[in-house]
């Protein structure tokens, strides 16, 4: 039996329809005969959706109890043995409750498929694994249920069900996916329209994508080796001269044309270096065809129209875009050129446009091999030893004799001549063997003292020798400039290891960024100049070094643009073409520090607005509420006593009086808090630290709990800490309150104190509902509250304020659990330097 096949429907948001296109699909299967059944399907409540289920049969689910409560679930078992042709389930992404079969339903899913049972199913782009992130900055809220995206991709069939922001908002304000109550909260928060607007662009991409992967499998599955436009994809050949601009331009003009056209730029560069692109206009070109919407390439290739026309191919490209050609008349003896070329091995499904420019016929340097950089001091000793070293060996063999023999007087030549190669390179190699045979040839080949030579051997001897020096001497240059070479790579690619290490770990500032420069590039200051168009003045966003910083990067000695208003700009010494790769890569890293400052920037002032702007929410409701109420309760008992249609008893007067007190402590409590989280707020909180016992400032602590429902347990041999009195018994105070408050009722507030190294720690435990360890941070929060508070009222500001105090005192406040159930604050705060706990008589505890 073979596997079942997978068909999903993929939706942008709730409500565009997926399970009513699923529903559909399934009457029209039934229609024909198929063996259809409802697997598992949620209608929501919507009355059009659940219309839809009439008709078809429906698999009984299975229930499980969690929790005391009864959730169901789809029965996998009652399926396999129902075994139907085609089973719906919904929600794939769905997280099934605890006991069920498998934790996730896209694992039910997969044993359906298992069991040769086909699937049909859905999902909203939010619960794909992938974008997880990328929704949550949209929508600000994280999905918690999610799939892999591999599960989906298996999938034998995709269907987009798509619909406009528009109209899924008027199906939402009708009523059609929630109820009313719901609405607007809905549309003004998660059903945004430009939530909507990204989610759907979101749900379209990756369904392009998946799209592009079909295509790609088939046509590698057939050994499809045509290409297929199946949208247009424009390849633009750059040569790294100016001409490059024009024709992304012209390529992006026609990529307009077409619906889902794509530019992609590449530079091919030869593996050894030569004829190498501006990196200055590459860098410009790069930026020019991302702003237009593309993507740049840059890959290496030995035969530049072959590999132009393979990655064209690999990327299954409509159209190439080259420019006319630089060459002179003249230079075309050297072959047709990369245009004619291209154009005539593209063959007949692929388009060659070429576009004329200003550059054309001006003609295009030879490429020239770079020399190593041996050093000024190294070059004079290559020369001494070339030149002056064969006259003086020729000196020192004269003095021997005709003893050695004129083999061993070529080899003695031979090494001066390796030793010149060593020290200066090829040219002073080639002169030393060309003063070395001509020495031999005068001094020690006969006839002596002319230049002609009777043996032939003789003659043999020193072509021999004179190939062989020039030989060895080729070999040893090409050897030091390769040494030379692989060093600069390795010191560049430690140097990009580096930058791309910072990129990933966003841990490099822009004045250490530009510090690195300056001091990889030994130049006495680097700048980051910045413009915001091509007419406006250039200004500093960050600047290192000695000299005063640069205005202009036409000052500079050294420039490296990024984009059109963004430059690097180095003052110092003029640097080398082969520095400037590197220094290209500082640029574009310098730019993306800097963009990712301004970005962490907006984003904490983000942050403060938003916090700010929830606080006024909440204080907003704490006024409406929280002081109403106890308003209320003092102007209805004013109102009683003050009234003379009744005649109010002792006992009466005084229970109303009490509860005016009560209203009034209520008020004080509350407006106290707001001015505490005032404070603590803009930073005003200063306190005035000095050494105090603990047992002199917790118990007044407890002041505002009732009598019995706190044990303190506070031994008199701590040692004394350095803490703002007011600001410690404030803390501790509504820690207490806040514990007391959640306790049940009969169980008592434990607060103990211990030592812990230089510290001391406050221990309050009680005995209530706790809190998870994913809101153990959230409770310190600002109008923050989790769960109920069983008595009493408070716009949960205790712990928020408790936290603020604690931490301009130096000390710490987190939350733990107790163990038997409950939840236990710890607040840790400094000892008393140099103090010594004391031995009193009293006793260690103290009942509250």
């Amino acid at each position: 039996m073979g596997r079942g096949k997978l068909r999903i429907f993929l939706g942008a948001a709730p409500g565009v329809g997926k399970t009513y296109a699923m529903l559909s699909e399934a009457h029209r299967r039934v229609e024909r005969g198929t063996d259809c059944v409802v697997a598992f399907v949620e209608h929501h409540e919507r009355p059009r959706t659940e219309v839809m289920l009439h008709g078809l049969e429906q698999i009984q689910r299975r229930e499980l109890e969690y929790r005391d409560t009864v959730f169901t679930e789809m029965d996998v078992d009652a399926i396999l043995e129902r075994k139907p042709a085609v089973a719906l389930v919904d929600e794939l992404a769905h997280t099934n409750v605890p006991g069920s079969r498998n934790a996730k339903r896209w694992q039910d899913i997969e044993e359906l498929l298992e069991a040769g049972i086909h699937v049909i199913s859905t999902v909203n782009v939010q619960h794909l694994e992938s974008l997880g992130d990328i929704v949550e900055s949209i929508t600000g809220i994280r999905q918690k249920e999610t799939v892999p995206d591999e599960v989906v991709r298996r999938a034998d069939q995709i269907e987009l069900v798509d619909m406009s922001p528009h109209s899924l908002r008027r199906r939402m304000a009708h009523g059609n996916i929630y109820k009313s109550e719901k609405v607007d909260a809905a549309l003004s928060n998660y059903f945004r329209p430009g939530n909507l607007t990204a989610l759907r662009e979101l749900a379209l991409l990756w369904v392009a994508d998946r799209v592009d992967e079909y295509l790609q499998e088939y046509r590698s599955e057939h050994k499809v080796s045509k290409i297929w436009g199946s949208r247009e994809r424009i390849v633009v050949g750059l040569t790294g001269g100016s001409e490059g601009r024009t024709l992304i331009r012209r390529a992006a003009r026609l990529a307009e044309k077409g619906a889902g056209g794509e530019v992609l730029a590449v530079y091919i560069a030869r593996s050894d270096g030569l004829a190498s692109g501006s990196p200055k206009e590459l860098a410009v070109q790069r930026t020019l065809v991302e702003d237009l919407g593309g993507t740049f390439h840059h890959v290496l290739g030995e035969d530049i129209p072959s590999a132009l026309l393979e990655f064209a191919r690999g990327v299954n490209a409509t159209q190439i875009v080259l420019g006319s050609s630089r060459r002179k008349a003249w230079q075309y003896i050297f072959g047709p050129g990369v245009g004619a070329t291209v154009a005539r091995d593209s063959g007949p499904d692929l388009d060659v446009h070429i576009v004329t420019h200003d550059e054309v016929a001006k003609g295009r340097g030879l490429p020239v091999a770079r020399a190593a950089r041996l050093g000024r001091s190294r070059l004079i000793w290559g020369w001494l030893v070339g030149s002056v070293g064969p006259a003086l060996l020729t000196l020192l063999l004269l003095q021997v004799g005709a003893v050695l023999g004129l083999a061993n007087d070529m080899l003695l030549f031979l090494v001066l001549t390796v030793a010149a190669a060593l020290l200066g390179g090829l040219l002073p190699a080639l002169a030393s063997a060309v003063v070395g045979s001509l020495l031999l040839n005068w001094f020690f080949t006969p006839p002596i003292g002319r230049l002609t030579i009777a043996d032939p051997k003789n003659i043999l001897a020193l072509v021999i020798f004179l190939l062989v020096a020039v030989s060895v001497a080729s070999v040893v240059d090409l050897a030091a400039r390769r040494t030379h070479q692989a060093a600069r790579l390795r010191a560049e690619s430690e140097i990009l290891s580096f930058l791309g290490g910072s990129v990933l770990r966003g841990e490099t500032t822009l004045d250490a960024l530009l510090e690195r420069v300056r001091e990889t590039f030994a130049m006495d200051a680097v700048a980051l100049l910045e413009r915001e168009s091509e007419t406006a003045p250039w200004t500093c966003s960050g600047s290192v070094g000695d000299a005063s910083p640069l205005s202009r990067p036409e000052d500079a000695d050294v420039d490296m643009p990024v984009g059109d208003h963004l430059a690097l700009a180095l003052s110092g010494r003029v640097l080398p073409a082969e520095d400037r790769r590197v220094l290209a890569a500082f640029a574009a890293q310098a730019a993306v520090v800097l963009d990712r400052q301004r970005l962490q920037s907006q984003a904490e002032h983000a942050r403060k607005l938003a916090e700010g702007n929830r606080i006024r929410t909440a204080l907003l409701a704490a006024v409406s509420h929280d002081l109403r109420t106890p308003l209320a309760s003092i102007k209805a008992s004013v109102t009683s006593l003050r009234s003379d249609d009744v005649e109010w008893s002792d006992e009466d007067q005084a229970e109303l009086l009490a509860g005016i007190e009560e209203g009034a402590d209520s008020l004080d409590h509350l407006v106290g808090n707001l001015l505490d989280m005032s404070r603590v707020q803009t930073g005003t909180v200063t306190p005035l630290i000095r050494e105090i016992d603990l047992d002199e400032v917790v118990p007044m602590a407890l002041g505002g709990v009732s009598e019995n429902s706190v044990v303190l347990d506070i031994p008199e041999t701590l040692p004394m800490v350095a803490v703002d009195p007011g600001l410690l018994e404030r803390t501790v105070a509504n820690i207490v309150e806040n514990a007391v408050k959640y306790s049940p009722d009969g169980e008592t507030v434990l607060v103990s104190a211990s030592t812990l190294g230089d510290r001391v720690e406050i221990r309050v435990a009680d005995r209530g509902p706790g809190v998870p360890d994913d809101a153990k941070d959230r409770i310190f929060e600002p109008f923050q509250r989790y769960g109920d508070a069983p008595r009493g009222a408070g716009v949960g500001l205790g712990l928020a304020v408790a936290r603020g105090f604690a931490e301009a005192i130096g000390a710490t406040l987190t939350a733990e659990d107790t163990p038997g159930g409950g939840m236990t604050m710890v607040l840790t705060v400094p000892t008393a330097t140099g103090h010594q706990p004391t031995q009193p008589d009293l006793p260690a505890a103290v009942t509250s």
